[in-house]
């Protein structure tokens, strides 16, 4: 019968395409990831590899098991986890990791009722992009993440939506692009962009990049500067610029498509080792609807 270590090694090739990387990536030498796959092939009775070109390939079989497999070793991941949080007990400190595009007066309503029910609970804020908090989230520096909603969630976190922010193009009262209704995005392609992205230079899946010229940033607040001082046009939630824009030292885009922004959906993450913990329960009840 099949292995978990056999089903690791099957998509983790698939992933990487080929042994060699698979082995690399499971820290394993190349002949256990082959002797692994090739058990796997045997316990099914058919192959799931071509291995006639230089890479590996998916047979119609391999295909077929692929999906099953990924949910198979999910399922798996999901059971220890759980296993290893069965017993633990309430933590005495825990860290939530915002990104600093989320409004915090709003979330800090939320720690009202988790300081009145655990009176000798000592938390910690971190700030920063959301792909650095899942990266946080991963190694635990961070127990519970607060981020602008993402297409790919790491399967060991667990995840709810709690509303959503509205996000708009904005430009420099002094910017040449002030002075014009843009007929179409391409307008925007002529004007240095500042766009978001986390410190492992991710950029996330909704900062698309337009413009050849860009100036990146990990802080909303850094690009809402230089938007200020006139070096580019940028994506940014509503109310971090709502204070300039009173001022009259930001404008919205003048764009003939009235709504180019969006509403980003806000989640609420936590690991899998932690989330069944009354104390994580509590607080995902205390943050819903707040947005």
């Amino acid at each position: 019968m099949f292995s978990v270590e056999q089903l690791q090694a099957f998509v983790t090739t698939v992933e990487t395409g080929s042994f060699s990387a698979a082995a690399r990536q499971l820290g394993k030498a190349q002949s256990v990831v082959s002797q692994h796959i090739i058990n796997l092939e045997i316990d099914c009775n058919t192959p799931l590899f071509e291995r006639t070109g230089r890479y590996p390939t998916l047979t119609a079989e391999g295909k077929t098991l692929l999906p099953q497999s990924i949910a198979l070793l999910q399922q798996h991941q999901r059971f220890t986890n759980s296993a290893l949080g069965l017993h633990q007990p309430i933590p005495d400190d825990i860290t939530i990791a915002l990104d600093e595009g989320i409004p915090l007066k709003t979330i800090a309503k939320a720690i009202t009722n988790l300081e009145t029910k655990y009176p000798n609970l000592s938390l910690e804020f971190l700030s920063a992009s959301s792909l650095d908090i899942i990266d946080m989230l991963k190694n635990e520096r961070a127990i519970t993440g607060i981020i602008f909603s993402e297409l790919d969630i790491p399967s060991y976190l667990d995840y709810e939506c709690l509303g959503a922010i509205k996000f708009d193009l904005y430009i420099a009262k002094s910017h040449p692009l002030a002075n014009q209704v843009c007929k179409n995005i391409d307008n925007l392609r002529l004007h240095r962009q500042l766009l978001l992205r986390s410190r492992t230079t991710q950029t996330s899946s909704f900062q698309f990049k337009i413009s050849p010229d860009i100036w990146y940033s990990d802080n909303y607040f850094v690009l809402l500067e230089l938007a200020i001082q006139g070096y580019g046009w940028c994506l940014l939630p509503s109310h971090v610029a709502f204070d300039e824009v009173n001022k009259g030292s930001l404008i919205k885009l003048p764009i003939e498509f009235k709504e180019m922004g969006w509403m980003a959906n806000i989640d609420v993450l936590q690991h899998q080792k932690h989330s069944s913990l009354e104390v994580f329960r509590d607080l995902r009840t205390s943050l819903r609807n707040l947005l």
